[in-house]
């Protein structure tokens, strides 16, 4: 009898061991994935391009062009604005001058 029960004590014994190793294989394979996913870099996504010196030469050109045309057509409003402003005074006077006439010519002077 004390024979059966040495070789469980024994199995009992190699399980626990067996299972202890089990557990620290486990957490190794653990430390090394965790280790392994820290050091890769997520990979890009995007292509990089390079610089192009024309190409942004060309967008401030035509953003100055457009800015230009922009000032430009501003200032012939502006002076479109007062001209008219200046055509309707000049106008105003002369419709007050000739009411003036046509009155004195109806009165007989």
């Amino acid at each position: 009898m004390s024979d059966p029960l040495a070789k469980a004590e024994a199995a009992v014994t190699e399980a626990t061991s067996n299972t202890d190793l089990v557990q620290q294989i486990v957490i190794a394979l653990q430390v090394q994935q965790a280790l392994n996913g820290s050091q890769q870099q997520p990979s890009c996504q995007h292509q990089q391009s390079q610089f192009d010196a024309k190409k942004w030469l060309t967008i401030g050109g035509l953003a100055c062009v457009g800015a230009c045309v922009a000032c430009a057509l501003a200032f012939a409003f502006a002076l479109a604005s007062i001209a008219i402003a200046i055509g309707g005074t000049c106008a105003t006077a002369c419709l007050l001058v000739l009411r003036s006439m046509w009155r004195d010519f109806q009165r007989g002077r």
